[in-house]
């Protein structure tokens, strides 16, 4: 039960059933929790809305609005009118020990039409293993396809290889200077253009002893076969290394099949009907400095047509597809396949790609559901210092370096732990600190914490609790944490409508907090002891509020992949 969306409805009807105008304003109704705890339980924003329809005063409309509401709900205590016109709630005592009763093993799904969703993440070119550049995106997208499992959704997790174009021909060649090196004792080649990184030797070593390629006398000759086996041990990499952080695609799709199939060509033909290509000029990129540089024509999607800076190039002066025509083609094969929604998580370096591929998924299908997310970037620190990256030069931390460094638990935990839209600073020495500094420590320290009670007792966490007065719990420290269960199915309805898993990681924060502060407080207050009391039927209600505890850590860790701690 949300109780936030619960009484906005029920505000709702009492008011229509007296009569009160509400001009179909409901969407932009809100019932929250205020922002000081002295302001009550619920705070509802009709009176700010309605004022900007008829024009009055919201403090006098709050007012009115006030006296309604109080003949019809008798479990407040408090109703009170703070301007310049919210509409203020507290709870009478016992209505917090019903509320905590009534809580189902449902609790936290939301009420939400079921959709299925094909989410496209990580989608990293495989020319080598994941370094931690990738770790957010990957984490990001594997926590939020959980999220919407954990809503009700169907969720396909993708991720696209892009094994085609000129990329692959260094990545190949590039391997291939490793394998003469080996073979041949030849010097590999000072060439900015190829990857020296150390993973290219080890690709190199699995392929020479494989022996499906017995001559590396000429390049050309074996290059579609060393290419194909070198991208199959780069993917071997790259799912060894999203496993590493619990991580597993559903489906793999290869840009290289999707262009055997021709389906550039029925990109062409679908956006020709519509009168969306031209052969035209583009103006000489930013990026080139060459003062010979020549116009050219090019076929041009008219991509300005649907929000974009400027139209695009699908085919580049040589005849040759670009990247953006294979990305289309890649977007009308996930629409040939029907799914309600897409979401694609892209990286910092991407952010200036979302209009061009929004625009075109849009020609491809109007109306249709499709959301890109990014993820800023993750910069690394260990004893105040940084750590850089460079793919290419092979000088880069691998995502199986950094679980082994801190654990699968830390980096999917604080990978999360901020918006997307901002920045992370991975610190080493706050990751591994067991202190109240370290979340993903102290939410894992409530849930052992907990665990240890029930064994104290010699009970089982997931047996029922039965026979309990719940009324007994009305310390202000339970209160408070009874309250702060009853944010979790808004904290997950806000998490799946806007796409943001990082309130479920903070959240479990705030409630481990109000946990271990009530923990400690029965070391200095004998009547708070959880367990070392002569009141038999306090310690039970005592228990059940712990277990809900419990149940609300355990469905976010589940959310997060992050383990569950039984005892520390």
């Amino acid at each position: 039960m949300n109780i936030f969306e619960n009484y906005k409805q029920k505000f709702i009807k009492v008011l229509k059933d007296k009569n009160v105008e509400l001009f179909d304003l409901e969407d932009k109704f809100l019932v929250e929790k205020p922002k000081l705890e002295k302001f009550g339980d619920l705070t509802f924003n009709i009176a700010m809305i309605l004022s900007t329809k008829v024009k009055k005063n919201p403090y006098d409309i709050a007012c009115q609005i006030e006296e309604v509401l109080k003949k019809n709900f008798k479990e407040f205590d408090q109703f009170n009118v703070i301007k310049p016109g919210f509409i203020n709630f507290k709870f009478k005592k016992d209505f917090w020990s019903g509320f905590l009763s009534s809580l189902g093993d449902n609790y936290g799904v939301p009420n939400l039409k079921r959709n299925k969703i094909l989410l496209e993440f990580v989608s990293a070119n495989p020319t080598g293993p994941l370094h931690v550049g990738h770790c957010r995106g990957a984490v990001y997208g594997d926590t939020l396809a959980n999220l919407l499992k954990f809503a009700g959704h169907t969720v396909v997790k993708e991720y696209y290889v892009n094994d085609y174009g000129n990329q692959i021909d260094i990545f190949a060649k590039s391997v291939y200077h490793r394998i003469k090196e080996i073979l041949h004792k030849t010097t590999f080649p000072e060439n900015k253009n190829l990857y020296p990184g150390q993973y290219i030797k080890e690709i190199a070593k699995d392929i020479i002893k494989e022996k499906k390629i017995n001559n590396y006398d000429n390049f050309e000759k074996i290059k579609d076969l060393l290419s194909k086996e070198s991208i199959l041990h780069a993917m071997k990499l790259i799912k060894s290394n999203l496993e590493s952080i619990g991580i597993k695609h559903d489906n793999f799709v290869y840009e290289s099949n999707l262009v055997k199939q021709k389906i550039i060509e029925k990109v062409v033909t679908k956006l020709t009907k519509e009168n969306l290509l031209y052969d035209g000029f583009l103006p000489k990129p930013k990026s080139i400095k060459d003062e010979n540089w020549v116009k050219r024509k090019q076929l041009l999607f008219k991509s300005s047509s649907f929000g974009d800076d400027e139209d695009r190039a699908l085919q580049k002066p040589d005849g040759s597809w670009t990247y953006f025509a294979n990305d289309i083609a890649y977007h009308l094969n996930k629409i040939e396949r029907s799914f309600d929604k897409y979401i694609n998580i892209l990286g910092a370096d991407h952010a200036g790609y979302i209009k061009r591929i929004t625009s075109s998924v849009i020609a491809l299908q109007n109306n249709i559901d499709f959301k890109c997310k990014v993820t800023q970037l993750v910069k690394l620190y260990k004893s105040g210092k940084p750590y850089k990256m460079s793919k290419r030069a092979g000088d880069f931390i691998e995502v199986k370096d950094l679980i082994s460094s801190v654990g699968s638990d830390a980096v999917r935990f604080m990978m999360v732990y901020r918006n997307t839209d901002s920045q992370i600073d991975f610190d080493f020495d706050i990751v591994t600190d067991k202190s109240k500094d370290n979340p993903v420590f102290y939410v894992q320290y409530a849930s052992a914490r907990i665990h240890s009670i029930f064994r104290k007792l010699n009970k089982n966490i997931e047996d029922d609790i039965k026979s309990t007065n719940l009324s007994l719990l009305n310390d202000k420290s339970e209160i408070d944490i009874i309250k702060k269960i009853s944010e979790w199915p808004k904290v997950i309805s806000l998490s799946v409508k806007n796409l943001e898993p990082h309130r479920v990681p903070y959240y479990l924060y705030e409630l481990s907090s109000l946990f271990h502060f009530y923990w400690n407080l029965g070391k200095s207050n004998d009547k708070l002891r959880i367990l070392e009391n002569n009141n038999e039927d306090l310690v039970t209600a005592r228990l059940f509020l712990i277990k809900k505890i419990f149940f609300v850590i355990k469905s976010g860790l589940n959310i997060l992949n992050v383990s569950i701690v039984k005892e520390m």
